[in-house]
């Protein structure tokens, strides 16, 4: 019964946090689907301003946030690493994502445990857990862009071979490749449609998706445009270094598995394990947490299990 009533709790939490995301960043896009319907409509007279009411709200709302929560420095931080990440949010509805996770993580840990404590445990989980979502998502994207760059340089080579131009060869690029490589080049040919030049529309790509694969192809390219040159030998070339590292990378992540599998478990299990005795023995885990000795036996065990992880995460760290 404790079981299922915990799984109802977790289950409803998962909704309301769902029903709040689709609610508040979803706003715009109904929004301007709206007042798109009303626009088309021919009898203007049967609009009601009314029913724009909450998604107003929502919207001034958002502003209010921008304007008191982020300085220009921030928000343009925010959206580098948004549009990094590939997530489609803007920075104040992140920053109103981070909120609603502190609410929504604090208060349920304090609903299963029923200490103050673990509400304040659970806001700063809640204040990290949009941030580590970002970072993977941005992490997995940067990825996934390396992983196809080399066979987009290949496409490249093959139509400047064919005689084709540089933005030609783009062209080719966004109809063959696939997701994020198709999204970032379609960027730069609409910057370079807008009045941009090659370089810098090269060069916002590469403030965008900072690899370093990216900028030796991006450097070849301005050289050679300085200079002039064979493009196409330049760049098979830097194919062939772009795929002899990424087989050295991928031999060093098999190898180093063991040691950052560690590092996770250091990490991870004093807190994991500390909080599966709390909510098995409450009196026993307590004391821990009032008495003084206690909180600084937690203290060493933080601080010595902090240094063990990133130790182990330096030690498994090798750079190509």
């Amino acid at each position: 019964m404790k079981w299922a009533l915990l799984f109802l709790i977790l289950f409803s939490s998962f909704l309301f946090f769902i029903a709040i995301l689709q609610l508040i960043f979803l706003s715009d896009r109904r929004l301007e689907k709206r007042m798109k319907h009303f626009l088309e409509m021919k009898d203007r007279k049967t609009f009601d301003p009314k029913q724009f009411n909450v998604f107003l709200q929502f919207r001034l709302a958002k502003q209010k946030i921008r304007k008191q929560m982020l300085t220009k420095e921030k928000n343009s931080k925010l959206e580098v690493l948004l549009t990094q990440s590939g997530v489609p949010l803007k920075p104040e509805e992140y920053i109103l994502a981070r909120w609603i996770s502190i609410a929504l993580t604090g208060g349920l840990l304090f609903i299963l445990s029923g200490n103050m404590v673990f509400l304040i445990i659970g806001g700063l989980i809640g204040l990290f857990i949009p941030k580590w979502y970002i970072q993977k998502k941005k992490k997995e994207r940067m990825a996934k862009f390396n992983e196809g760059l080399a066979d987009m340089i290949t496409v490249v080579i093959g139509s400047l071979r064919a005689g084709f131009s540089f933005p030609q060869a783009l062209k080719t690029v966004v109809e063959e490749s696939p997701s994020p490589i198709k999204e970032e080049i379609e960027m730069v040919l609409k910057e370079m449609q807008y009045g941009s030049s090659i370089e810098d529309s090269l060069n916002e790509l590469k403030d965008r998706m900072p690899s370093e694969d990216l900028d030796l192809m991006i450097q070849a390219v301005l050289i050679q445009r300085q200079v002039g040159g064979n493009l196409a030998t330049v760049l098979d070339k830097i194919v062939q270094t772009i795929r002899d590292r990424t087989k050295i990378q991928r031999q060093i992540v098999t190898l180093t598995a063991q040691g950052r599998l560690s590092g996770i478990i250091v990490g991870l299990l004093p807190f994991i394990l500390g909080l599966l005795i709390y909510m098995i023995e409450p009196e026993y885990m307590g004391t821990l947490f009032s008495h003084p000795i206690g909180l600084i036996m937690l203290g060493a065990g933080v601080i010595s299990g902090t240094i063990g992880f990133f130790f182990i995460r330096k030690l498994t760290t090798i750079e190509v």
